[in-house]
């Protein structure tokens, strides 16, 4: 967070990575689980709080359409993905003791991602 607004997290991520795997907004939104309009409005947002766009989209439906990262998306996803793996790492002994307080059928297997 940055001065109050979500400036990105684990649904821009995945939006972003979405459209880097498909070229396409509207199936990235699919394989989601989230509608095109929602998809859209991270996009939106996203070109609203960063200095570039992360995002070029092409108007045009299923034959001329489709989205592709910037080089400024590209390095925030990139960022954003490193910054998750450290965090991860540096929780992982105090994530080992909090999975002690769940009950034992919980405990096997977890990580601190799931």
């Amino acid at each position: 967070m940055v001065a109050g607004k979500v400036v990105f997290g684990p649904g821009k991520a995945d939006v972003l990575a979405g459209i880097r795997e498909t070229g396409s907004l509207a199936a990235t939104a699919r394989s989601l689980g989230m509608s095109y309009m929602r998809a859209w409005r991270l996009v939106q947002e996203m070109h609203r709080l960063y200095a570039e766009p992360l995002v070029e989209l092409q108007r045009g439906g299923k034959t001329k359409g489709g989205a592709r990262l910037t080089s400024a998306g590209e390095k925030a996803l990139l960022l954003y993905r490193q910054m998750e793996s450290e965090a991860l790492a540096a929780t992982e002994p105090a994530w080992k003791k909090f999975r002690g307080l769940l009950k034992p059928s919980l405990r096997q297997g977890t990580k601190a991602r799931d």
